[in-house]
């Protein structure tokens, strides 16, 4: 019997090539793994990532000037504010135009609270012009700019103008500069005044305090995560109650007991001074000021570090060790060249997860930070809170949110990502 040889594409059950009809199954399974998680994905993208690019958009947007003085605006295009003069009588009446409409629409009042960010009193300013335009009429009257020099002052000199044309476009950098101390001037960027400048200390003062609450997490948690990774499985299953307890307590209560600790009539000072070791007279400051926050964060954040050691220590074997010895290496030899190279990826995870979540922490140093252990994350919070500038908060926010990204990229390229687990 002659062998038989086919030609052609094989065929599937059905007749089509069955190359296509295997690309035809891989895809129905794609769709169907898709729309199992599109609800996910919405979620995610309505809830999260949506309310993150809106806020973060809010930093470069400055639309409210354009939009409630457009007249205005397209009157200072011809002015120059070096010349240390106050617009002409045409761009007096576009102001008094564009007021009348703002005023129906109560934008005005919008408008001067975002020149306040600027120049102290122009949300008064404007108010107070609101309620007086309503009398002055953009056509007939022989000289408005007499008119609003009248109702403030400020109308006269040529700051409240330059800050108006300064913050005209639609999109500024303005919310940017104050955010790293520096301010939008007739010739371009400037320092703002030293009295003025704070916000670049509260970054140096998180990234700085943020590594040393990282560090204090390490110090402390690698000898707690070792003993629980050497001890029976049964004694090691009970401490970490011990450990994880915290997570069952309320982060304000655990915040206040410490503030309670340090304060200077607290628990701790009184037992240093029952032992004698500081006087009556010369109690210890360790509330409201970076100690304080140290301590405190180090408390909170410690499992956290604990953790990722704990179930890297897990997997290394103790026979590595014993190897070690029997090949003559000191107890301090064995952990240093054997077993704390393999504890390393713990460390690195822990280190990640604490330094992050430090360094974006708000409740526990507004507590008990006091003026000098205060975050970044602190002012952030009052100004979207209390003084209502979301831009300038949206732009801190941003820089902090670039700084941890940069910082993470530059530990990926020292250390490696990938060597980064958390057990396994």
């Amino acid at each position: 019997m002659s062998d038989q040889t086919t030609s052609g594409p094989v065929l599937a059950a059905d007749g089509t090539p069955l190359k296509r009809s295997l690309a035809r199954a891989l895809r129905m399974q794609k769709l169907r793994a898709l729309a199992l998680i599109a609800p996910l994905l919405l979620f995610v993208l309505i809830t999260f990532i949506a309310p993150i690019a809106d806020m973060l958009f809010r930093s470069v947007e400055n639309q409210i000037v354009q939009d409630t003085l457009p007249q205005t605006v397209e009157a200072l295009a011809d002015w120059d504010p070096s010349a240390s003069e106050v617009p002409d009588e045409e761009v007096f009446r576009a102001l008094a135009a564009d007021l009348k409409v703002a005023v129906k629409a109560k934008t005005h009042t919008r408008l001067g609270t975002r020149l306040n960010y600027e120049m102290t009193g122009a949300s008064s300013l404007f108010r107070k012009s609101g309620r007086r335009v309503k009398k002055m009429d953009p056509e007939g009257d022989a000289s408005l700019k007499e008119a609003f020099i009248g109702i403030d002052k400020k109308w006269g000199e040529p700051e409240i103008w330059n800050t108006i044309l300064t913050y005209s476009p639609k999109y500024t950098n303005g919310y940017f500069l104050n955010a790293v101390d520096m301010q939008k001037g007739p010739d371009g960027p400037e320092a703002r005044p030293e009295n003025q400048q704070i916000y670049m200390i509260l970054f140096g003062r998180t990234l700085f305090m943020s590594l040393v609450i990282t560090g204090s997490c390490i110090l402390l948690g690698y000898p707690v995560a070792w003993i629980l990774a050497n001890l029976p499985t049964r004694t090691a299953n009970l401490l970490m109650i011990l450990v994880l307890l915290p997570f069952w307590t309320s982060l304000l209560v655990r915040t206040s007991a410490w503030k309670v600790m340090l304060q200077q009539q607290g628990v701790i000072n009184d037992v240093l001074v029952w032992l004698g070791l500081v006087g009556d007279d010369a109690r210890l400051v360790m509330i409201n000021n970076q100690f304080g926050t140290i301590v405190a964060m180090t408390h909170i954040l410690l499992p956290f570090m604990i953790l990722p050691m704990y179930s890297v220590m897990q997997t290394i074997q103790p026979t590595y060790l014993r190897a070690a010895k029997s090949l003559g290496a000191t107890n301090w030899t064995a952990f240093w060249r054997v077993y704390f190279p393999q504890s390393v990826p713990g460390i690195g995870a822990g280190s990640i997860l604490v330094f992050i979540l430090s360094i974006g922490y708000y409740i526990t140093p507004e507590i008990v930070g006091g003026n000098t252990g205060t975050f970044i994350s602190n002012r952030i919070a009052y100004h979207i809170s209390s003084s209502l500038n979301w831009g300038l908060a949206a732009a801190l926010g941003a820089i902090l949110l670039a700084v941890v990204l940069l910082l993470y990229y530059a530990y990926d390229k020292i250390v490696g990502i990938d060597n980064v687990k958390l057990g396994g």
